[in-house]
């Protein structure tokens, strides 16, 4: 049984310093980084941008956990990519990670967990 992850990124570094996301996949099949924390295999379903600055997370979450929903396609966990997380420490991102953590937590029943690489 694999462990289905979403995957929010940082729609101004993404294609910047990650292009293609390749690092995040990279890192998610071959369980490195944050996704080490998982006994199962991991398979990536999800890859979504914030919604730009000052990030629209929440309404584009709500979309794509509806349409999971709606294609039958269970997610177990959500991460906010390392580009979220290096956007924050180098590009005054505006996103409280640890506040959209809690809300995407409470709102959706999954767990979060910010960064997916150390690359």
């Amino acid at each position: 049984m694999s462990k289905r992850i979403a995957i929010i990124t940082c729609a101004k570094i993404r294609d910047i310093h990650c292009m293609a996301c390749m690092k995040c996949f990279k890192a998610s099949e071959k369980k490195d980084g944050e996704f080490a924390r998982y006994d199962d295999d991991v398979r990536v379903v999800a890859m979504f941008g914030c919604g730009d600055c000052p990030g629209l997370v929440m309404p584009k979450a709500q979309l794509v956990m509806e349409m999971a929903d709606y294609l039958d396609v269970d997610i177990d966990a959500i991460h906010l990519g390392t580009c979220m997380v290096k956007a924050n420490q180098t590009a005054a991102c505006p996103i409280n990670l640890e506040k959209i953590s809690q809300m995407l937590q409470n709102k959706f029943g999954k767990p979060v967990v910010i960064g997916t690489h150390n690359y």
